[in-house]
């Protein structure tokens, strides 16, 4: 099914600022490249060589938000007019945001000094420029400028910039503007629509104009072919971007990152790898093999047409130990694997709950943290391919009025779509001990309760985990440093999660202690609900919930002289 972008006419707009000349480097480019030769387009279906760009973002390195509006550069003059999908960044996408198609109000930025070639047309990768460019002290100076940010700030080791290449380019006779995530994302609205008529462009050249040398914000670094067209998974998980680091940040805690995988202990996750190469069918399927831990796993009947993709994964649950391990992978039947070789870290978040609060605590420097806000995606999609036999009857005729019919049909596929959701909530209230509590108000050395509710919602059970990990973080500790693991309480889709029974707990309950410094106001912790776990990867959830600290437990003590008689 084709569907076309619906659009609404707005206001013009063209922003032109002036980048100085060049100084010397203040970042690290992580950005590789490659590419290949453009074929043949057509009167409603082609790309001039040179109508590219780059939008750039500022995301912070703690916990891969997207901290600045992301801002276009081109050296084209690109008419607002133009369809385009908004300034939505890849990190975004990624969390879960949908295509928004607009037509008009196309904003894009002019550099005086200008841009290297970004898309090759013929292979030859331009990444030295590339990173050059966007390592050079002026033009960062002229990033911090336009997106709002200190230039001091952004290169103080705390953010890095983001960069994802753009096309410019007439798609159905009309002019659009993609980066490769938007291009694959759009593809796959359209069935393949956009693959069969520009291929060359937005699932070789665009994609492969930058991807990663090393892991970073989450993505993995590119190992697969760089000079053949690309699936619209592999664009989404790893293609059509790179990075710009600048100084090493400040130590900080440990706290739930992604590696190639990152698992938790006794948790129950989906591993996934993309298979393509020539087509996988009934009559000759493709079947993978992983090997996990000394344990084999076979996924059979993978099938997907020539020139697609399909994503094949199994579930399977972590050790109770920490560890790394390496998982392999390989393909019986032909194709091949973007992963052969997966390395997890698997890692016990049960190690750093609080110390032991005491009366005569003090903290006369505290100042109230900002609530975080750690990588979130509360809904994904993934397809699996349904071949299907279409019939295509031939006679042969041997003389006389005499032959068969012969069957000269073929495989044809029907993409099935699925998807998962996750919902929460975070309720906290003040422990039964807390003598005069009333509603969320307390005195502060009392302790609170809380409970997470969870909702997953897919239509493939087979394919998707509860939501089974709760981090609780709090203010006291500047939201790092220390944490509460939740305890799973119960199991399935609506499964709920509680503190764990507080050790220093007099009466043995699920409790956190506040401590008795802390200042009057909001006192707010922060859960990141993690590991629903999906073949298009992990759904996670950010939740806050407050009560009101009033005084402190001394002011409920009173001390009066003995009574004689």
């Amino acid at each position: 099914m084709k569907q076309k972008i619906s659009v609404l006419l707005l206001l013009a707009m063209i922003c032109s600022l002036l980048f100085a000349v060049p100084a010397y480097a203040v970042g690290e480019g992580n950005v590789d490249g490659g590419g290949g030769g453009m074929g043949q387009g057509s009167s409603q279906n082609f790309w001039n060589t040179g109508n590219e760009g780059v939008r750039v973002t500022v995301v912070r390195v703690s916990d891969h938000a997207v901290v600045t509006t992301p801002i276009d550069l081109t050296n084209k003059s690109i008419s607002a007019g133009i369809y385009h999908f908004g300034r939505v960044c890849k990190l975004q996408y990624s969390g879960g945001v949908g295509l928004s198609p607009v037509k008009g109000g196309y904003v894009r930025v002019n550099p005086s000094q200008a841009l290297p070639k970004i898309i090759s047309s013929n292979g030859s990768s331009n990444i030295a420029a590339i990173k050059s460019y966007f390592t050079d002290e002026q033009v960062v100076r002229s990033i911090a400028n336009i997106t709002g940010m200190q230039f001091d700030a952004l290169v103080n080791g705390e953010y890095r910039l983001l960069i994802e290449p753009i096309a410019y380019y007439t798609f159905q006779g009309v002019f659009i503007a993609t980066t490769a995530t938007e291009a694959a994302m759009y593809d796959e609205i359209l069935s393949g629509g956009l693959r069969r008529k520009m291929v060359s462009l937005t699932h070789k050249n665009l994609p492969l104009a930058m991807f990663l040398e090393t892991a970073d914000l989450g993505y993995s670094a590119w190992g697969g072919s760089r000079t053949t067209a690309a699936s619209n998974a592999d664009i989404k998980s790893s293609l059509g971007l790179g990075v710009v680091r600048f100084k090493d940040a400040p130590a900080e805690a440990p706290e739930v990152i992604t590696f190639d995988y990152e698992y938790r202990t006794n948790t129950e996750v989906i591993t996934a790898v993309n298979v393509s190469g020539g087509q996988s069918d009934p009559d000759n399927p493709v079947s993978v093999i992983f090997n996990v831990g000394g344990r084999s796993y076979t996924v059979s009947n993978v099938y997907y047409p020539n020139g697609d993709s399909q994503l094949a994964w199994i579930r399977w649950t972590t050790p109770s130990e920490p560890q790394t391990m390496t998982i392999t992978v390989r393909v019986r039947g032909g194709g091949s694997v973007s992963n052969g070789t997966i390395n997890v870290n698997i890692v016990n978040l049960n190690e750093n709950s609080p110390p032991d609060p005491t009366a005569d605590d003090r903290n006369d420097s505290f100042t109230r943290p900002s609530v975080p806000r750690k990588a979130q995606a509360t809904s994904t999609n993934w397809g699996v391919w349904r071949p299907w036999w279409h019939a295509y009857w031939v006679w042969h005729s041997m003389g006389d009025g005499d032959g068969y019919w012969c069957d000269h049909g073929w495989w044809e596929f029907d993409l099935d779509r699925y998807s998962a959701s996750l919902s929460a909530s975070m309720t906290i209230a003040p422990d039964a001990k807390a003598p005069t509590a009333s509603g969320k108000n307390m005195k502060s050395g009392y302790g609170f309760t809380e409970k997470v509710s969870t909702r997953v919602s897919t239509n493939q059970n087979s394919a998707v985990t509860a939501a089974q990990n709760a981090v609780t973080y709090f203010p006291e500790f500047q939201y790092h440093g220390f944490w509460r693991l939740l305890d799973r309480m119960g199991s399935g889709y609506n499964m709920t999660h509680e503190f764990k029974v507080n050790r220093y707990s007099t009466y043995g309950n699920r409790t956190h202690f506040t401590p008795i410094w802390y200042p009057d106001g909001s006192y707010t912790p922060y859960t990141w609900l993690i590991d629903c776990w999906t073949p298009a990867g992990m759904l996670s959830m950010n939740l806050t919930d407050s009560i009101i600290i009033s005084g402190n437990l001394w002011s409920d003590w009173h001390i009066a002289p003995q009574n004689p008689n």
